[in-house]
């Protein structure tokens, strides 16, 4: 036949509880015990609070630019659930929710934003924060690449912005990671707006997920608010890297319910209805809902929720802004495994005018 089809294929959207409150019991059987529901959701709570808490400290001068949360816990904190100890967490900003499940200090966010390096120092699986618009993506396929090679069984999860899929570091990595077989979960986190630009403008297709389908990955789009679809999509997507080797393309579709940063007014150029609709699909009011229906919560436990998340981000905040100065000793000690003879004079002298006159340190 001179013209024949070359391709043809389907991308499914998965979405298990919407905001409407209308759960599919087939899909979500047994996904996630009702216990880790509650605690998934008292979590959410608390990373709510936090947002809250570090949006007033900047404000108040405590703190430099902060970017919100609120309204994307579900994507991130439905991956960390999915994943385990041995997997790499690879994010950008807006993922406190995940990175706080899996382990890591909250105070080391509020340090990264106050501008103290400590709050790169991450003991866990999890990298510093990406500020850099789609740099993380190599991260991702780097570590996923590092661990095929060691046999370690880990795998790369990474989250990015609709408007990163526009960069060409999120091209090298999803090419690197479908053609060398690398075991690499990427999660865009489509929030409608890359700052002030829409995603319209970003993509002209109808999903951003079919930006993965052109690199011959399987690519999926997920109701990112709906933390039940999120857990579903990322165990299989886990499943298809340590089994295949194959890497996973998700759309996540959320939305920000802040503005890009503090530094940002989303009002300059978002409709006040577009906000309001999307404040009715918040993650965290839908799963509510769904515990109240199945008497696993009640309003006595959401006041006695609110005031233990006041006391845990309370302590948080005390001890990020009570850390002891750092030395000037520091810079020295850990910027390499074994110090250089000529930083070590630097370090015993505090003088740099001796270099390379041959100074021994006596």
């Amino acid at each position: 036949m001179p013209v024949d089809c070359a391709f043809q294929t389907t991308i499914e959207r998965i979405s298990i509880l919407d905001e409407h409150g209308v759960y599919d019991e087939q899909l979500g059987e047994g996904l996630i015990p009702d216990s880790d529901v509650v605690a998934l959701y008292r979590h959410m709570t608390m990373c709510r609070h936090f947002d809250e808490i570090a949006f007033k400290l900047q404000r108040s001068g405590r703190m430099g630019t902060y970017p919100q949360n609120k309204g994307q816990e579900a994507a991130s904190l439905g991956a960390a659930y999915a994943l385990e100890d041995k997997d790499w967490l690879v994010t950008c900003y807006r993922e406190n929710a995940g990175l706080f499940w899996r382990g890591v200090d909250p105070e080391k966010i509020l340090l990264h934003w106050m501008g103290d390096e400590r709050g790169n120092h991450i003991p866990v699986r999890a990298t510093p924060l990406a500020i850099p618009i789609g740099t993380q993506m190599l991260h991702a396929t780097g570590l996923a690449w590092a661990s095929k090679y060691r046999g370690d069984g880990g795998i790369g999860c990474t989250f990015f912005g609709d408007g990163a899929t526009s960069e060409g570091d999120f091209h090298e990595a999803m090419n690197f990671a479908a053609n060398l077989d690398l075991p690499v979960v990427f999660v865009c986190q489509n929030n409608s707006w890359a700052i002030s630009v829409p995603t319209r403008i970003q993509c002209s297709a109808p999903t951003i997920a079919q930006r993965g389908l052109a690199y011959g990955m399987h690519s999926v789009q997920v109701d990112g608010n709906d933390i039940f679809a999120m857990v579903k999509v990322v165990r299989e997507a886990a499943e298809r890297a340590r089994c295949d080797n194959r890497p996973t393309f998700i759309e996540a579709v959320t939305y920000r319910l802040g503005d890009h940063t503090t530094a940002d007014d989303a009002s300059r150029y978002r409709d006040p209805e577009e906000l309001k609709l999307w404040e009715a699909r918040d993650p965290m009011i839908r799963l509510r809902n769904w515990l109240e229906q199945r008497d696993l919560w009640d309003e006595n436990q959401e006041q006695a929720q609110r005031i233990e998340n006041e006391a845990i981000v309370s302590g948080i905040v005390k001890r990020a802004e009570e850390i002891e100065p750092p030395t000037t000793n520091d810079i020295f000690n850990w910027m390499y495994a074994e110090t250089p003879k000529v930083l070590e004079t630097q370090r015993k002298t505090m003088r740099t005018s001796s270099l390379g006159q041959g100074f021994d340190g006596v």
